[in-house]
């Protein structure tokens, strides 16, 4: 954007009505004091559509036949996309070395092993998910389904082309790179062996009636989504996951994220290196 160019100033009253509305759709809640950043992730947007007022665009987004694809434009626009592969590492060691033995006792007359990766952005977690599990003998006859979802369409399409660049590397030991990915000239491709255990889903985790494409899971992975929701929309998420959730089966969470004021119906479960939330087993009646 020309330094030069003029800004075009949200007010108070339209920042209002467009947090509304954001909030409405996605679960994603802006306070108060983040009308600045509103308004500078928008500039481009409001621009683009030729307005000079950001109450017109508002007024698009709300009433225009052709505002489904400008709404999820804005969802793609405020939403953070900040990933990479084996984020947080030490609860990663914790599923691979702790729980998918536990999920593999559990799950031993079946041998099918059912895992959502619920904001999984440009893929690098539940590939990384499928590594991990490509990686145990546990599972080497079992139907594996990892369900990734996440409510912006151009990070999922970027998921499914399964390119990426060292960026994305940053906590991958070179043994992963090496075994499960081939260098291109636009950047290192997944392998197909970790593709095929991979179903990305276009899913609004605000949007519960969704859902029901999805089965019920061993483990949900949402780590770093819900801090971005307010109290009542994260309930509603935890709660809802809570329902999706087998007996005995985990939800992993962000390091820094916990259910406190949220949820009474998980346990928490001591492992060597981390606490992970549990949906509690039923007393078996003898």
């Amino acid at each position: 954007m020309n330094p030069c160019e003029q800004q075009i100033v949200l007010t108070d009253e339209v920042f209002r009505l467009l947090r509304d509305m954001i909030y409405e759709i996605s679960g994603i809640y802006f306070s108060d004091d983040s009308k600045f950043i509103m308004e500078s992730r928008l500039q481009q947007s409001v621009k683009r559509r030729q307005f000079t007022h950001f109450r017109d665009y508002y007024y698009f987004l709300k009433y225009d036949l052709k505002r489904d694809e400008e709404l999820a434009s804005l969802i793609d626009i405020v939403t953070i996309h900040e990933t990479y592969f084996f984020r947080e590492n030490q609860q990663l060691q914790t599923f691979s070395q702790e729980i998918l033995p536990e999920l593999a006792h559990m799950e031993e007359k079946t041998k099918q092993l059912k895992i959502w990766s619920a904001g999984c952005s440009t893929g690098e977690e539940p590939y990384t998910l499928s590594m991990l599990i490509l990686e145990s003998p546990l599972f080497h006859d079992w139907s594996v389904e990892i369900y990734a979802s996440d409510i912006s369409q151009n990070v999922l399409q970027s998921a499914r082309r399964g390119i990426y660049q060292p960026t994305s590397f940053r906590s991958t030991d070179p043994y992963f790179q090496k075994k499960y990915f081939t260098k291109e000239t636009a950047g290192f491709k997944i392998n197909d062996r970790v593709k095929k255990n991979v179903t990305f889903l276009h899913l609004n985790l605000n949007d519960r009636e969704r859902w029901i494409l999805l089965p019920a899971v061993n483990a949900v992975f949402c780590r770093n989504v819900i801090i971005y929701f307010d109290m009542t929309a994260k309930r509603r998420v935890i709660e809802g996951f809570y329902g999706k959730l087998k007996e005995g089966g985990y939800l992993l969470l962000g390091h820094s994220e916990s259910l406190m004021n949220l949820s009474t119906h998980y346990a928490l479960k001591h492992f060597k290196n981390d606490l992970v939330y549990q949906k509690p087993l039923l007393a078996k009646h003898g």
